[in-house]
């Protein structure tokens, strides 16, 4: 599959019930299809300061904020190949600029182990980045299952539905396997719209019908939420 390495788009993200995600489902089984990654168990690690700088700033809900993580699709081996992702969010917009190494070189360009001789404009971002926020680190492991979809009619137009969300601050090396706590109650779907304008009207009405909101949820900011009170609870 090919992997886009820009993207700019608004992203909207609902927490469902187990019956509002059927019957979003059936819905959207109408005018979406599946991609051509199908359903994977995507693998991160979210990438901060010693004193989670990008995660703090990203929570106090900012015009401007950015995420630096390394992504695998299902259990990586050190051969495998990953993707590193700098996201960032501007008056919510989203701007992603990603590139693809193999996992082991992904973790030494990420510790800055490695150099890329005649970097793209992109490696050089996220060299920046990774200079820019001194000690920068793996401080999170989430994963999910993902099944994703786009619209028949415009492929950029794509929704995805995460399941078993989980997370870690141990073990942080995505060849150790899917374990660690849940991020969500269970029963409980992440679904993700990303589309390049707004939202149709029928989805729109489909969505008040059914008594579903949007949400500001995120992954590494609720594990580091989880984090925080488990702390507290020590």
């Amino acid at each position: 599959m090919a992997f886009k390495k820009n993207f700019k788009r608004l992203e909207k993200k609902f927490i469902l019930t187990e019956e509002q995600y059927l019957a979003v489902k059936n819905a959207f089984d109408l005018v979406f299809v599946p991609d051509e990654y199908g359903e994977t168990t995507i693998c991160n690690l979210y990438y901060d300061t010693e004193d989670y700088l990008l995660i703090r700033r990203s929570i106090s809900k900012p015009i401007y904020k950015e995420k630096l993580r390394l992504r695998t699709y299902g259990i990586p081996t050190n051969d495998s190949v990953s993707f590193i992702e700098l996201k960032k969010k501007y008056e919510g917009t989203v701007y992603k600029r990603r590139t693809e190494m193999k996992y082991s070189d992904s973790i030494n360009f990420l510790s800055n182990k490695l150099e890329i001789e005649n970097p793209s404009q992109i490696i050089k971002e996220l060299k920046f980045c990774t200079e820019r926020y001194k000690g920068i680190s793996p401080k999170f492991y989430i994963s999910y299952d993902r099944s994703a979809f786009f619209h028949k009619d415009n492929g950029d137009f794509r929704v995805t539905f995460d399941k078993n969300l989980t997370w870690r601050t141990y073990d942080l090396d995505l060849t150790k396997g899917v374990y660690g706590h849940s991020l969500l109650p269970c029963g409980h779907v992440l679904m993700e719209i990303k589309v390049p304008g707004n939202l149709p009207l029928w989805i729109v009405r489909l969505f008040s019908d059914l008594k579903i909101k949007s949400t500001s949820f995120s992954k590494v900011g609720t594990a580091y939420t989880h984090m925080i009170k488990q702390i507290g609870d020590i």
